[in-house]
């Protein structure tokens, strides 16, 4: 049998993606391997977010080639996609087929040479369909992660991911339905509905299938017991949306809410969508609603033009804001976007300690949510043991607490009834009080 290897570089769609490609492979009879062993065939799945990304996937296939010099490279994802002639360079790469066609990457693969080299990047601003991609066998999960949308048509200054992904595809309702259905049966209990930009789910569908909808139907669903929603962007959030969120039971009180930055000069810069004020407003909405919600956000610092004045507005707006956990990004000028032409670049050190300041206040904000919610019973889904713990098992609250409790393999996959007894730092002790 053939062997093949896969390595993934960036974000939840990008594993989603890999594994379905693995799924392909396997279906025509390969075998899968640790991407440090020697394989037949290897396929790097890359991110092209940061030149970190770029640097990454660079590396990488410099590394699978010592491996095993007559393998067949395969070089997929957003860095091929926006730079396939680079790409294909690389020594070693045999194939390069960007963020579309990836169904054909099995076949692609066997007829492909090993001294040729073909790229197969078509121009994504033409592509107009959703790439049905389908998992039947999430791996060594106990919640699955399931791509409902393709593209961004928000052309923020910043990111490169517009021109990776092309234009918004959405997945027919029925499709999303019934992969959701196939994991339920595999005794996965958590859905997260993925995406490039999930907000922007339906909008190519002329009405025929919007978000809510597709919620709706999901939350009906025999078996599933949560359905999580990944990063959104916060103008989603109308009245009207809200009050058909309130009706879903299954649905995760953690909303991962889009800012990057406090700033209303620095998000008009960056081609945001709003302003400090309406986000507020839109928490505001939300905590009308689900009033202990866990908000989580990203924050770029050292944005091009970003003045001490205007850090000191994200870091007061932020503060004021109280999210449960924040993720900070230092600014990092990306080739081919607008902010990287921009003048006013700040300086690696300003960033660094910009990045500490407020990765120290989200630290605060952390520990104060938690804190509201010693004493409460809140039901855990448990996914792995506790590294540091010995005799401990892990899982996380549908608000995303993440609790701690004695314990043994055999609590993978339960959602378990768990009293939270106090806060350590990095997660609540709790202790089993009864199975759900």
């Amino acid at each position: 049998m053939k062997t093949v290897a896969f390595h993934t570089l960036g974000c939840k769609v990008n594993q989603y993606e890999t594994q379905a490609m693995g799924e392909l492979f396997e279906n025509k009879g390969y075998t899968l391997v640790d991407d440090t062993e020697v394989a037949d065939v290897y396929v790097i799945n890359t991110c092209t977010v940061t030149n970190i990304g770029d640097k990454k996937s660079r590396q990488f296939i410099r590394r699978v080639k010592r491996n095993n010099p007559d393998a067949i490279i395969a070089v997929v994802g957003c860095y091929a996609q926006t730079a396939p002639e680079e790409v294909l360079e690389i020594e070693g790469v045999n194939i390069v087929i960007g963020t579309n066609d990836r169904n054909r990457i099995v076949q692609l693969v066997e007829d492909s040479k090993i001294n040729e080299k073909v790229n197969l990047v078509d121009d994504i601003m033409k592509v107009k369909e959703f790439e049905e991609m389908t998992i039947k066998d999430v791996k060594e999960q106990t919640r699955a992660f399931l791509k409902i949308q393709e593209g961004c048509n928000q052309y923020c200054a910043y990111c490169i991911i517009p021109y990776a992904r092309g234009p918004i595809r959405s997945r027919k309702k029925a499709d999303i339905v019934k992969e959701v259905k196939s994991l339920v049966s595999s005794g996965f209990k958590e859905v997260v509905l993925t995406g490039i930009h999930v907000a922007s789910y339906g909008k190519d569908l002329d009405g025929e299938d919007t978000l809510i909808e597709v919620l709706k139907e999901v939350n009906a669903i025999e078996g599933l017991e949560r359905i999580r929603l990944s990063s959104l962007e916060p103008t989603l959030f109308t009245e009207d949306f809200l009050q058909e969120l309130s009706k879903l039971h299954k649905l995760c009180e953690h909303f991962h809410l889009s800012l990057q930055s406090g700033c209303d000069k620095i998000l008009k810069k960056m081609n945001r969508k709003y302003t400090t004020g309406e986000y507020r407003k839109i928490v505001q909405r939300i905590r009308r609603v689900y009033p202990k919600i866990a908000l989580t956000t990203d924050i770029i610092v050292g944005f091009p033009g970003e003045t001490p004045s205007d850090f000191e507005a994200t870091y007061d707006f932020v503060k004021e804001i109280g999210f449960s956990s924040i993720h900070v990004f230092k600014y990092s000028p990306r080739k081919g976007t607008p902010a990287a032409t921009f003048k006013e670049q700040v300086d690696g050190k300003t960033k660094h300690t910009r990045s500490e300041k407020l990765i120290s206040l989200g630290e605060e904000l952390r520990k104060e949510y938690y804190l509201q919610f010693v004493g409460d019973t809140k039901t855990v889904l448990f996914e792995t043991e506790t590294k540091d713990l010995k005799g401990y098992m892990e899982g996380n609250t549908d608000n995303y607490l993440k609790v701690v409790v004695k314990g043994d393999q055999s609590l993978e996959g339960k959602i378990l009834n768990i009293n939270l007894e106090s806060f350590q730092g990095e997660y609540m002790m709790g202790k089993i009080i009864q199975n759900s």
